[in-house]
């Protein structure tokens, strides 16, 4: 069987919606931008496709379109979406293929435009509609409201892991910190590929807060104060945001230079009311599927959804917290929707050949009660 080697893991900066540096770059053009980074060099007759996650941005297959902008013709396109997911589903696809020995070259990640993504209307009656409106991740229920994440997964996984308003702020000062660390350091310059806007270069995540404090994450109100004991605020909640990644992943066949190797992935369904805890499945089936321990995993990326989503699952899965989120997450750096899960496996694999290589695993939850997790090897230098 072939293996998936990762040739080239890129993304944009991070900006932060609708007020941020990228609120009038649109999703064709993000998605254009970094597909084209993660070809360069490569021979395009030879991409058997480009595969992105997207969301609420209209239904077409920007993927395509990124295709033909970039100049890659001859490679269709395909849309995916799993919700905060679709971004590591669409890596997981391609490594899919690649391993099946159906493709040998593929360009693969997620795209997500807060900032300029399209309104929907829907149709309820005659001459009735609902204007927005948003397609719901499940069955809307009391337990688990449709539309309304922080009840649904932030709270409902805090209650269930025993999670308290100050560890929760905690974490989430954490994040920014290590965040504003890792820009600091010039930790993201080998994956981040600048882009040009109307409002200038664009080249270092804007999301995370160098001000922020304990007290200043203590002193915002809860989302929701009608909720006895309710801890969820916008300070350990993750931003909404914009930005795109992508992954060049090719069959070890064709002899491309290797950053990593995708070993396992799996996706799992949970009720939707414990959506928050869906990591945990998750990365003990990609583990488990990977042929590996827990313990010989050096670095783990759980998307910050919510601050409870990673502290439950290290509650859980008895995880090493230093080993996890070592450079921010969605609290911090931001959560474009769609393109978060290829954004954590592109940050994981430079962070990795940092390090001398290893195991990693990047997990997220997803709308609707769903998780997923995608197990890497980046090999010593």
């Amino acid at each position: 069987m072939p293996e998936a080697v990762i040739v080239s893991a890129l993304r944009t900066p991070i900006g932060t919606a609708r007020k941020g540096t990228l609120r009038d770059t649109n999703a064709f053009d993000l998605a254009k931008h970094v597909v084209s980074a993660a070809a360069e060099g490569l021979d395009a007759a030879r991409i058997d496709d480009v595969i992105l996650g997207e969301g609420r941005y209209g239904g077409g297959v920007i993927a395509r379109h990124a295709a033909v902008t970039s100049g890659l013709t001859s490679a269709p396109g395909l849309a995916q979406n799993r919700h905060c997911a679709a971004g590591m589903a669409a890596v997981q696809s391609a490594a899919a293929g690649i391993r099946a020995g159906m493709d040998e070259l593929i360009i693969a990640g997620g795209v997500n435009s807060d900032s300029t993504a399209p309104r929907v209307r829907f149709k309820v009656g005659e001459d009735s509609w609902i204007d927005p409106w948003v397609s719901p991740s499940h069955p809307d229920r009391p337990d688990a409201p449709a539309m309304d994440m922080s009840i649904t997964v932030g709270w409902n996984a805090a209650v269930k892991a025993g999670i308290s308003r100050e560890e929760l702020d905690a974490w989430a000062l954490r994040s920014h910190r290590n965040a504003i660390a890792a820009i600091d350091e010039g930790r993201f310059k080998e994956e981040i590929v600048p882009i040009d806007t109307p409002h200038g270069l664009f080249d270092t995540d804007e999301h995370p807060r160098r001000d922020t404090s304990l007290e200043k994450l203590g002193s915002l109100k809860v989302l929701h104060p009608e909720i006895e004991g309710f801890s969820i605020t916008a300070g350990n909640s993750s931003g909404a945001n914009d930005g795109a990644a992508a992954l060049a992943i090719a069959s070890d066949g064709l002899g491309l230079p290797a950053l990593g190797y995708i070993r396992s992935w799996a996706s799992v369904g949970v009720d939707p009311a414990i959506t928050g805890l869906a990591p945990i499945d998750a990365i003990t089936k990609a583990v488990a599927r990977a042929g590996i321990s827990l313990s010989e995993v050096k670095l783990i990326e759980i998307n910050e959804a919510f601050a409870s989503v990673p502290i439950a699952a290290i509650r859980a899965l008895d995880l090493d917290p230093d080993s996890v989120n070592f450079s921010g997450s969605g609290c911090s750096l931001g959560h474009p929707v769609a393109a978060t899960g290829a954004r954590m496996i592109v940050t994981l694999v430079h962070e990795l050949r940092r390090r001398g290589g290893g195991f990693g695993i990047a997990a997220l939850c997803a709308g609707g009660g769903m998780g997923s997790a995608t197990v890497i090897e980046v090999p010593a230098p």
